[in-house]
């Protein structure tokens, strides 16, 4: 029962610190954005030459953290209209295969993105504007964001081999994509 308490209460702060992460994110996007404008029409020779290449950067790591939430929320693209079409019990082994894919998918961003971020790092490449950022720096959003995404599908994975409950584990039905259906067996 203490296991299972504090299981929910990392994967809560997992949660919140994603969040958190993606609205600062997207916060200092926008910040940077209102600097950039503004300064183009109050002070055109002092403005921010890079902005755009920051925002850029800024919302490519926050899509990159989103996705995680996604997965655990089942906010991802699919075709559910087919999906609530059958029996709960086939639906879960639909949603086997599903998080299947998608552990390879994400598993193939981790390690492809591990790659690009070593050859960025070993060439030492920059970007080519001003503020000559560290190209790596922004790479590792992919591997990043991938292994996210892959510990989500993984924790959905368990949750439909060894956790299943077709009472509440349909599509469409937000308890099955709670985080904490994992550590309390699906009952709640």
């Amino acid at each position: 029962m203490l296991a299972d308490r504090a299981a929910t209460r990392v994967l809560a702060v997992w949660d919140r610190v994603e969040r958190g992460l993606v609205g600062l994110l997207g916060l200092v996007a926008l910040v940077i954005g209102l600097l950039q404008v503004g300064g183009r029409y109050l002070d055109p020779a002092n403005a921010i030459s890079y902005a755009e290449e920051v925002i850029v950067y800024l919302v490519v790591w926050a899509v990159m953290l989103i996705a995680s939430q996604l997965a655990a929320t089942d906010g991802h693209v699919r075709p559910d209209l087919v999906l609530r079409l059958l029996p709960a019990r086939a639906q879960r082994w639909v949603e086997v295969f599903n998080c299947t894919v998608a552990l390879t998918f994400c598993g193939g961003l981790v390690w492809y993105g591990s790659q690009i971020v070593t050859t960025s790092l070993l060439l030492d490449e920059r970007s080519s504007t001003d503020l000559q950022f560290p190209m790596w720096l922004y790479y590792l959003a992919l591997p990043v964001g991938g292994g996210l995404m892959f510990l989500r599908y993984a924790m959905r994975l368990l949750r439909y081999l060894f956790y299943f409950d077709p009472a509440s584990m349909t599509v469409g039905d937000p308890a099955a994509h709670a985080t904490h259906d994992l550590v309390s067996g699906g009952t709640g």
